[in-house]
């Protein structure tokens, strides 16, 4: 990173020898002699780091360091001072002023600030880098999908991210409720505090128990020390119980306690543990029907459902298939160094397969193509034998039960246009509207002829 230094001093030998000195951190040195010059400067140069005297004529200081704060409040402001006025320093500081330094000033430990600021600045840029990264993999935008289905999602997650109301995702494995989880974490005002998963179905119940709400030294054989759970890491953010339907009656009991009151105590522990969490809870099972079958608490099953989020299947959005092909395609081919294209064929093998393991199975695939594939497109033959073999007509049409007009419509004019290769005009004949209407729903269902 560049690194300009403004030194502000009265006094030319001052100006002069702290230049001498501050040319070898490879930084460029700006001068002026006192802060009337200096915030000229400042209007026509950017600087990081300004190290100014505190008594000057004209504008002094302390009144160099107010017009600073406020109008290039990104740069990191050092005093320069005499024994006598360690208190005014001291008062700049509250002011936002970096640090001080005693005049005369001693060269080791100007260079050492120098170094302590450029390093906290590098730092900073690197977790607004971080950050930006963050908001660019968790942003709404960068959930693939733009179907009616998933339009829906989109929607109540941006109603529901900026609330600390609890939510309760529900979708088969593999349809992204953790993508979904991290979404609503990242766009709502805890982003900058942790997001903390727990699977709650890969643990045994007493480990689960110690995961979440962490033990006391000497709680059970092995507790050599105190350790803190998920929901005490999880503290200002969000903690995402993932498979919570997995969990024991005696686990939901807690649970409810900590939705309720927020706190519990640690295994061993009986001093309560207050914690500010939000919780988002996901299954792949009708949580419901666990209630009605006794295998789930009501009373929790309806602190976690405030807001309900059901995630469709990706048999459900086949319009959005091709948009995570590309997706995955891009991924993996960055990764393994490859320029590929997925071919027409293999395409309508992708967007005909039924997809039981849902997002998550199409990236495992289209990793493999990727990592398979000899030429520059990716072939049927590249495709697992499940895909290959379940092969159904491009041109047929996807009914199911529950599928409302305007998606069996979506369905019919896809297929119709794909068996006529196209044609819109032949397609419009077949289908009985007029041309303009079919445009208009061609755009209304985001249907590539």
């Amino acid at each position: 990173m560049s690194k300009t230094i403004m030194i502000v001093d009265d006094e030319k030998n001052t100006r002069e020898g702290l230049k001498w000195v501050l040319e070898s951190t490879g930084a460029e040195i700006v001068l002026a002699q006192d802060g009337e010059q200096a915030l000229v400067r400042l209007g026509t140069q950017p600087v990081d780091v300004i190290l100014s005297d505190l008594k000057m004529p004209r504008v002094d200081g302390m009144e160099l360091l107010d017009h600073v704060r406020e109008e290039f409040p990104e740069t990191d402001f050092v005093i320069l001072t005499g024994h006598g006025t360690v208190e005014t320093a001291v008062e700049a500081m509250k002011k936002g002023a970096f640090d001080y330094l005693i005049k005369p000033v001693n060269i080791e430990e100007l260079q050492l600030l120098i170094e302590r600021i450029f390093e906290q600045k590098a730092l900073k840029q690197e977790n607004e880098r971080l950050r930006r990264e963050v908001d660019d993999r968790y942003g709404f935008d960068s959930i693939i999908g733009r179907s009616a289905p998933m339009e829906g999602v989109f929607e109540k997650v941006r109603q529901v991210a900026p609330t600390r109301a609890s939510v309760l995702i529900q979708g088969e494995t593999g349809t992204g409720k953790e993508v979904i989880a991290k979404a609503i974490h990242f766009n709502s005002p805890r982003r900058r505090k942790p997001f903390i998963a727990v699977n709650c179905g890969a643990l045994s119940q007493t480990l689960l128990e110690s995961e979440l709400f962490g033990h006391e030294k000497g709680a059970f054989t092995g507790a050599v020390k105190q350790k803190p759970g998920r929901f005490e890491l999880a503290h200002g953010g969000t903690i995402f119980l993932d498979e919570i339907g997995e969990t024991t009656p005696e686990l939901q009991v807690r649970l409810l306690r900590v939705l309720q009151e927020q706190e519990f105590e640690r295994v061993g522990g009986t001093k309560p543990v207050k914690v500010d969490v939000r919780v988002i809870a996901a299954t792949n099972r009708d949580l419901k029907k666990e209630v009605d079958a006794g295998r789930f608490r009501e009373d929790l099953y309806y602190r976690l459902n405030v807001i309900r989020l059901d995630l469709p299947p990706l048999r459900e959005r086949p319009d959005d298939i091709p948009l995570l092909v590309h997706h995955f395609l891009k991924h993996f081919c960055k990764d393994h160094g490859r320029d590929l294209e997925v071919s027409p064929k293999a395409m309508s093998l992708l967007q005909n397969h039924m997809w039981p393991g849902n997002v998550r199975q199409l990236r495992t695939v289209m990793e493999s193509a990727v990592i398979l594939s000899t030429g520059k497109e990716i072939l049927p033959k590249n495709l697992p034998d499940e895909i290959r073999n379940d092969a159904q007509p491009a041109n047929s049409i996807r009914l199911r039960v529950g599928m409302t007009v305007a998606d069996a419509e979506r369905e019919l004019i896809r297929a119709t246009l794909t068996e006529l290769q196209g044609n819109k005009a032949k397609a419009a004949r077949l289908l009985g509207l007029g041309r303009k209407t079919l445009y208009r729903k061609l755009e209304e269902y985001e249907i590539e002829a």
